[in-house]
């Protein structure tokens, strides 16, 4: 993860996957605020793996799996100035500066224990679609620069796949992080254009996309047909971007 992400400017991939998670959460926060503040719609979990496998939270919430979202929204470990480019109105473009909340650090250490990491979100989630069988299922992204160095990703997904509430099965995604300059596959139907043996075996580890949210994805203008997978390679930052924001989504849908 310490490598340039493909077609980027030089950034970190763990730079690259922590400002989109980060802002996956903001996006998060936003659509389910109300007048009253947050609403709990989603509890999500971010577990880091290379060193070890462990909650990725930082500051309040470090150590914490599954957080309501109300809790996320008033505890970033610390808030960010940036700047973005924005319409002036009259052709051009200003620059503004823009508060972004951190709550997840990027770490490139360690070895590659998938395995592991799916495991432990089998385990907690096996405890969570047993308490709310009649909510929307689970949904799992799984974002891997490399190889995994344990027996995953294979019967480790197949019995995440497994788990479901009335509504259906856990829904797996997973992002293949690549450094070469190839151009970005998303939401394939087959794995014929993938690369190598590793992304066509976290392609077939990946979810079928429910009708519904196939739809959706069409709508933000994907290509992707009847058969497409919850499954990316070489994703940029807007690709994965993107690709996070369609997956949670899903929990909108019925």
């Amino acid at each position: 993860m310490a490598e340039p992400i493909a077609n980027s400017d030089g950034k970190r991939k763990c730079d690259s996957v922590a400002d989109a998670i980060n802002r996956l959460l903001h996006n998060l926060i936003i659509k389910c605020a109300r007048g009253e503040g947050v609403r709990n719609f989603y509890e999500v979990c971010v577990i880091g793996y290379g060193a070890q496998v462990a909650p990725g939270f930082s500051g309040k919430l470090a150590g914490r799996d599954l957080v309501p979202l109300s809790e996320i929204a008033n505890s970033p470990a610390r808030v960010e100035e940036r700047t973005k480019q924005i319409d002036d109105g009259a052709g051009g473009t200003i620059t503004q500066k823009v508060k972004f909340p951190i709550w997840f650090e990027p770490l490139a250490k360690g070895t590659t224990p998938m395995g592991q990491a799916l495991s432990m979100s089998q385990h907690l989630l096996s405890s969570w679609v047993a308490t709310h069988p009649n909510s929307y299922p689970p949904i799992v992204i799984n974002i891997t620069d490399g190889e995994a160095t344990d027996s995953g990703p294979g019967p480790q997904s197949e019995e995440l796949r497994g788990l479901a509430t009335n509504d259906g099965n856990v829904l797996l995604f997973n992002c293949h992080i690549s450094s070469q300059s190839l151009s970005p596959i998303v939401f394939p139907d087959h794995d014929g254009e993938l690369p190598d043996s590793f992304s066509r075996t976290l392609y077939e580890a990946s979810s079928t996309l429910p009708d519904s949210l196939r739809e959706l994805a069409r709508a933000e203008n994907f290509q992707l047909g009847n058969g497409a997978k919850g499954f990316a390679f070489n994703a940029d930052l807007v690709e994965l971007i993107r690709f996070l924001d369609i997956g949670t989504r899903a929990s909108n849908l019925r």
